[in-house]
């Protein structure tokens, strides 16, 4: 970082460079405008940084303290966050879905959870744009949703035993399968090499073949002019009136200012609430963009179950990447089934620390797997199949991030995040593992570890016409501060039944059309 206690004033300053700040960065940057990117964690370099090891790999992920509260309190760090340039995508599955239509009106179409003030419509050229641009590699035919194909690149092959395990299963079962539209290269793309299923995808990827924004977007912002301030952790947003001014952020123990005309959080789910409570002014003493009381509130998770099957034959769960194939066979709404919204099924891939962890942990009933068993259970690693739940979760406003009486080495409130599965969230979680179990009994195993876990982490910032309801509008404009935007999954108002990075970028991508156009006019 250049060592500065003033800078001058930028056009807009992103804090955050991950899935959201690294094509913000980049798209305005090529727009000539004059773009600082603010990071908390490292600047990776995948050949000295990154290794084939689960336990080190931890670092990739977000440290620092956060308590957690609620009935179903969520398991924070690595599996949800990232911390370091490419954020959450160094670390990431590379799955790569679109939301679908349904997902953008669920108020409307089922009665639940609130409508986006967008459409897939709107949404739809930014997906193609963002698929191209990085290279997607998926199925010619996509079965569910708006977009059925075809993706820039083919599917990956070969596809791993357990994937092909899961899709003979799902045929026999009568549920359509495919293989996995991945943010993976299956062949060359702009320098970087197709996929060697080395499958340590969540501990970076060494050769390059999986996207990031550490190796796509943020090195094409910087070409074009974008600078890039890393290990510098954003303490403060200042603001004069209803405007923001710029950021105080703290690097080797120094305080710096970063100016700016416009400020965009795209930072986490917990950390760009934190940021806008801890920053109250008297003009804003509930928190910045905060006069509707929803910063913080209605954070979804995805119900992530994972259900472990032994099979007669070996599986080999740790070779090629972790995700090749899934099923969208339950996404939509079916009355019949007891509760509204769906969910995605995807053959999932675990190397032995991540199954051990994740078996031993506490079950549902207060039980443990642990000692002789679990080093039985263990030898025995190769014979496993696994299959992964991503489940809807709908907005619930006590599902909130607030902040604690307990700071941290920067003087800011430590978060607390809090979080209650509602019963329709219960209903569709324990609908999915009836399902898994009928899956792994397909592929002739017994089903014998429900593991239940969440990821991708959204909401708590969400977007919506109504200021008395929302907190930004539909490109992530503040209803209260002009110049201040949000980007990422914190705008999100309902979660979908599908990974989230797709929808990330192509918000973030319209943003960017829009503030261009309106910094051009001047009217921001």
């Amino acid at each position: 970082m250049n060592q500065r206690k003033y800078a001058d004033e930028a056009d807009v300053c992103i804090v955050g460079a991950g899935a959201a700040g690294g094509v913000l960065a980049y798209d305005l940057a090529k727009a000539g405008l004059k773009v600082v990117v603010i990071e908390a964690g490292p600047f990776w370099d995948p050949q000295h940084d990154f290794a084939s090891d689960e336990l080190s790999m931890r670092r990739l992920g977000w440290q620092e303290t956060r308590l957690v509260d609620g009935q179903d309190p969520l398991r924070l760090g690595h599996n949800n966050s990232g911390r370091g340039v490419g954020g959450g995508t160094v670390h990431f599955t590379g799955v790569f879905l679109r939301f679908h239509e349904s997902d953008f009106m669920t108020r409307t179409l089922d009665g639940v959870g609130e409508d986006w003030p967008i459409r897939y419509q709107d949404l739809a050229p930014y997906y193609d744009r963002i698929e191209r641009e990085i290279a997607v590699s998926g199925p010619d035919h996509f079965p569910w949703g708006a977009f059925h194909g075809p993706y820039p690149y083919p599917v990956r092959e070969p596809i791993s035993a357990n994937a092909q395990l899961f899709r003979e299963a799902c045929a026999k079962l009568g549920m359509e399968s495919v293989v996995a539209p991945l943010a993976i290269l299956s062949g060359p793309f702009d320098g970087r090499p197709p996929c060697i299923n080395r499958g340590f995808c969540n501990q970076g990827c060494m050769p390059n073949a999986k996207y990031s924004g550490l190796i796509h977007h943020i090195p094409k912002a910087i070409q074009e002019g974008a600078e890039v301030l890393s290990d510098c952790m954003v303490t403060e947003i200042l603001s004069e009136g209803n405007r923001v001014t710029g950021v105080v952020f703290s690097h080797d123990g120094q305080s710096y200012r970063q100016r700016a005309r416009v400020v965009i959080l795209a930072g986490f789910v917990v950390e760009t609430p934190r940021l806008l409570l801890h920053s109250a002014t008297p003009h804003f003493p509930d928190g910045l963009a905060n006069s509707s009381g929803w910063v913080g509130k209605a954070i979804m998770p995805h119900s992530s179950h994972d259900v472990y099957g032994r099979l007669p034959e070996e599986v080999r769960l740790y070779k090629g990447t972790p995700v090749l194939s899934l099923s969208q066979h339950f996404y939509e709404t079916d009355l019949d089934r007891g509760f509204a919204r769906g969910y995605t099924l995807i053959a999932h891939g675990s190397r032995p620390v991540a199954m051990a962890g994740a078996i031993a942990a506490e079950r549902e009933d207060g039980s443990f797997l642990w000692g002789q068993k679990l080093r039985e259970t263990m030898l025995d690693y190769n014979l496993y199949a696994r299959i992964t739940l991503v489940g809807e979760v709908l907005p619930h406003p006590d599902n909130a991030v607030t902040l604690s009486g307990l700071t941290d080495e920067y003087g800011m409130p430590v978060p607390k995040v809090t979080f209650s599965y509602q019963e329709n969230d219960k209903k569709l979680y324990k609908h999915a593992i009836g399902q898994m179990n009928r899956l792994i009994e397909a592929m002739g195993g017994i089903p014998e570890h429900v593991v239940s876990d969440t990821a991708h982490l959204m909401g708590g910032c969400r977007m919506g016409s109504d200021p008395q309801t929302s907190v930004v509008n539909e490109y992530g404009q503040s209803h209260d501060i002009p110049n201040l935007f949000i980007a990422g999954a914190s705008t999100f108002v309902t979660s979908g039944g599908a990974n989230p990075t797709n929808t990330v970028m192509a918000l973030a991508a319209r943003t960017a059309d829009k503030l261009i156009e309106a910094m051009k006019q001047r009217s921001v």
